[in-house]
């Protein structure tokens, strides 16, 4: 069973920065890697992911402010949040898909999750 471990969350002042790693215990190169996030009272939301060609897919919401890596050789993914907002308040899950990938930001196509990382954005 995949193990994904998330950190890095924690309070910031509007426009502050934060990044976000995910610890991934498998190498396989068939795993796509996203970042989703839920907010008190709403739904989970995706917010970046890799496509199938490795290409990076963001959420309207954050373009041009987060941006999604991937490190192979340590087996980490991150989430660079830049400029955020009070509505970024939200847990991050790092989540993971194995094998072909149709909707890079749609919770249902990812079957492997970790526990989740608090991150609050005051005004």
């Amino acid at each position: 069973q995949l193990q994904l471990v998330e950190s890095g969350g924690g309070s910031v002042q509007s426009g502050g920065s934060l990044r976000l790693s995910c610890a991934v215990s498998d190498t396989d190169s068939n795993y796509h890697m996203a970042w989703f996030r839920q907010a008190p009272g709403k739904e989970r939301e995706g917010v970046a992911g890799f496509t199938d060609t490795g290409d990076a897919r963001y959420a309207e919401s954050v373009k041009g402010r987060f941006t999604i890596s991937q490190d192979n050789t340590n087996a980490m993914v991150y989430l660079t949040m830049n400029s955020l907002k009070p509505e970024g308040t939200a847990t991050y899950y790092c989540a993971a898909h194995w094998g072909l990938l149709e909707y890079v930001l749609e919770d249902y196509e990812y079957n492997h999750w970790g526990q989740g990382t608090r991150v609050t954005v005051s005004s």
